[in-house]
């Protein structure tokens, strides 16, 4: 049976049903990116998990020049060390039929007659191969979806120089290999770049490895520390030509899914957050100012008998019922995003089975916290109603302090009309309405800023770092380093305009305990192609000694320019050097190392090598071009830049932009909400006020100027500080959801500022128009008549 007070409760949020919706929906969206966001990273670390799981993922992973398959019996005794397994990896070049530049990718090995120890594939389409089967290979699905291959199908690669056609058995998935990428590349190309696997017998006769591998990966035993049994490994593989064995946490492909992972426990945050700071201010508004018109009904109820702690209740069941409404948007809504941008996600994680996981217990955080911000927003104002004594209650509300308005104490209020001045007279007679109101507009436009400096910043990245940094058209990288007369060659290749050499070694580059392997570049001093600009777009001119990073790099080391770094080189006589840190690049996609060119060569004592080169192609020559790399043999990659762009734009981009959209479609809302909330509030609290204007005389135009007038007063003052704070909210998050990976430059342009203001004064106008339509309909009887 449903109490008296309940019945008081359903009859008032049916009158007060538009408030009541405004705020829910606000709430709802805020609940619903936390459910979206935390169900994200539920489905991407359980799926993640599990795979890794089910088909034995090494934890450690080194490269190395050739050793003997013994050294590989000698690893596995290492203390600390489960299980070992050896196998030969190559790089190679691909002629795809139909792609007019010579593909690349990498080649493993699988044993002949077992199934792999560690790393164990996902067999998508097609079948595995046969035991003693030569000629066939197993295609990795990325590179098979970008470039339309299926089993069956036939590639030529060029293995060791040789040229080979092969036949597609399967199409496959490695734990290894979740987001492949070219090794050093952040971003990925699969249509020139893949993964592909053949029987060891046929990959060591290729490359003379019989009886030898040159790829080694490991998993612990349970409890061992990885550092040590790192160190072992790197000392047994050291004659060999170790490059430095390195573990899970930086792999490539993991490091990509933790850093979505990580962006997406920001994103789980800083949105909701500012989302449920609306709604507090917003039930805060709505509650306050109910109980200022339920005065009277308080002090009845309480005369009838009905303690405070009741009161107290029934008025706390607002914001319950508003967090209901709340939370029920919010969850389905966060469930039907995350249905969204899971199948995003498809584009560059290759699982075998990721779909959307509802985070249960997201679901009830989400409940929890949306309850806080409501019981927030209205604690004040259901204490007050709770201590209010029945006779003070009985009487009407004691006037504010009533004195001359700003406008009239400077003497200027002739200037202005019997509307405006009221306006300004009830701004400042309540000061703290008026905080609040502003506040709640402030966030609804700081809200607007957010969503559209990701698209902007987005634009900004590739500009900057594939026209500004980037101004070749083409790179290309060789098996192995080679004498500089290689450029000659290539300066005669058909379309060619340029040419600049580089050469990039494999170092692990350290400061105090901190370190990160990567490749460190050397570049030509007044290189014109590949170039290195630091903030404010100058371009750093490399320093005949010491080296330069990205700043990112050097965050993660904890280095200041002046530092001295040590610098391991991975391959060759592998020598450690302290080289002096002396610039900061500001690039915006991985984390790289830079020397010029001849000081590298000198640092590396191995005679003037290159190892690549960049290229800008008369674009009517591109194509020949292209189809004359494909006659090198001592190619190992080739990168076009509008590619990668293109890339980029098809799959971070187009996740971020996904993102972008969501939350710029529910900061709309909210504005929307918040503008309206405060219009209906207003008109419902001095519709007595109103009324009475009316009946001594003003028009309704008058009335409504009135209302108008503080309205936009109010947002007067609130855009330019949601503005501030939205600038503030937007660097911040931007900067947290900054990775090694991807890094976004906080741009917020003039175009975003006068989006967020348009956006405000549409909603204003758009509440304006309802509220006059409710002062024209105002029943001066009613609204005259005592509540009770």
């Amino acid at each position: 049976m449903i109490s008296q007070l309940d019945r008081k409760l359903l009859r008032d949020l049916s009158r007060m049903k538009g408030q009541a919706i405004a705020v829910a929906v606000v709430m709802g969206c805020g609940l619903a990116m936390m459910i979206m966001a935390r169900s994200l990273i539920h489905s991407l670390e359980d799926t993640r998990r599990e795979y890794y799981e089910a088909h034995r993922f090494a934890e450690l992973f080194a490269h190395l020049k050739r050793a003997p398959i013994s050294v590989a019996d000698r690893a596995a005794t290492i203390p600390g060390i489960a299980a070992v397994q050896a196998d030969i990896s190559a790089q190679v070049t691909l002629d795809i039929a139909g792609l007019d530049e010579p593909a690349s990718g990498l080649v493993r090995s699988l044993p002949d007659y077992s199934t792999p120890v560690l790393n164990r594939l996902f067999l998508r389409r097609g079948r595995w191969l046969q035991p003693g089967s030569r000629g066939q290979v197993l295609v990795g699905e990325a590179f098979a979806d970008a470039n339309q291959l299926q089993p069956g199908d036939s590639v030529v690669m060029l293995l060791n120089g040789r040229r080979q056609e092969l036949r597609i058995a399967g199409i496959v998935l490695s734990p290894e290999f979740v987001f492949e990428s070219r090794p050093g590349a952040a971003l990925p190309d699969n249509r020139t770049y893949g993964i592909f696997w053949m029987t060891e017998e046929e990959v060591a006769a290729a490359f003379d490895l019989d009886g030898a591998f040159n790829h080694l990966t490991a998993t612990l035993a349970p409890g061992a520390a990885a550092r040590p049994v790192m160190a072992a490994l790197d000392a047994l593989l050291a004659p060999y030509g170790g490059r430095g064995c390195y573990s899970r946490a930086d792999h490539p492909s993991h490091i990509r899914v933790s850093d979505e992972i990580r962006i997406l426990q920001v994103l789980s945050i800083g949105f909701p957050v500012v989302f449920l700071s609306v709604a507090a201010f917003m039930t805060h508004a709505v509650l306050s100012r109910l109980l200022n018109l339920q005065r009277e009904q308080i002090a009845i109820l309480k005369a009838f008998g009905f303690a405070s702690g009741q009161i107290g209740l029934h008025y706390l069941k607002f914001s319950v019922a508003m967090v209901a409404g709340g939370a029920l948007l919010g969850t389905f809504g966060g469930i039907g995003l995350g249905h969204r941008l899971v199948g995003m996600y498809h584009l560059f994680f290759r699982f075998p089975d990721l779909h959307f996981r509802l985070d249960y217990l997201a679901v009830g955080i989400a409940l929890v916290v949306g309850a806080l911000a409501a019981t927030a927003g209205v604690f004040g104002a259901v204490r007050r109603a709770m201590n209010l004594p029945p006779a003070e209650a009985m009487r009407p509300e004691p006037p504010a302090s009533f004195r001359p308005a700003v406008v009239e104490r400077l003497g200027i209020a002739s200037l202005f009309s019997h509307s405006f001045r009221i306006a300004v007279r009830n701004i400042e007679r309540r000061p703290a309405q008026a905080f609040f109101t502003i506040a709640g507009l402030a966030l609804a436009t700081a809200l607007l800023i957010i969503p559209n400096c990701f698209r902007d910043s987005v634009e900004e990245l590739l500009g900057f770092q594939w026209d500004v940094v980037q101004r070749q058209d083409i790179n290309l990288g060789l098996f192995d380093p080679a004498h500089p007369s290689v450029v000659a060659e290539l300066q005669h290749l058909p379309g060619v305009q340029s040419v600049e050499p580089f050469r990039s070694v494999p170092i692990r580059i350290r400061s105090g305990h901190r370190s990160r392997q990567l490749g460190l570049m050397g570049l030509p001093a007044g290189a014109g192609h590949s170039r290195v600009i630091e903030a404010g777009y100058h371009e750093i001119a490399m320093p005949t000694a010491g080296i330069v990073v990205s700043r990112k790099l050097a965050e993660v080391l904890g280095a200041r320019p002046g530092d001295t770094l040590s610098v391991e080189v991975l391959e060759g006589e592998q020598r450690t050097h302290g080289l002096r840190l002396v610039g900061l690049a500001d690039d915006l996609t991985g984390i790289s190392a830079y020397m010029e060119l001849h000081a590298l060569n000198r640092l590396l004592q191995d005679g003037d090598r290159v190892s690549g080169a960049s290229f800008t192609v008369d674009a009517n020559r591109r194509r020949d071009f292209l189809h004359a790399l494909k006659d090198i043999p001592k190619i190992s990659w080739v990168g076009i830049k509008e590619s990668l762009r293109e890339n980029f734009r098809k799959t971070t981009a187009a996740s971020i932009n996904l993102i972008q959209s969501i939350y710029l479609t529910f900061a709309t809302i909210v504005a929307f909400g918040v503008i309206y909330n405060n219009a209906r509030i207003s008109l419902a609290e001095r519709a007595r006020e109103l009324a009475t204007l009316r009946v001594i005389g003003f028009t309704q135009r008058e009335v409504g100027g009135v209302l108008l007038t503080e309205l936009i007063l109010l947002a007067v003052l609130a855009v330019p500080i949601g503005l501030l704070l939205g600038t503030g909210f937007a660097r911040g998050i931007i900067e947290m959801v900054n990775t090694e990976t991807v890094r976004l430059p906080a741009r917020i342009t003039a175009h975003n500022y006068a989006f967020a203001v348009l956006t405000v004064t549409t909603a204003s106008a758009l509440s304006a128009m309802v509220v006059l339509r409710r002062v024209r309909r105002l029943n001066l009887v009613g609204a005259l008549k005592a509540p009770e």
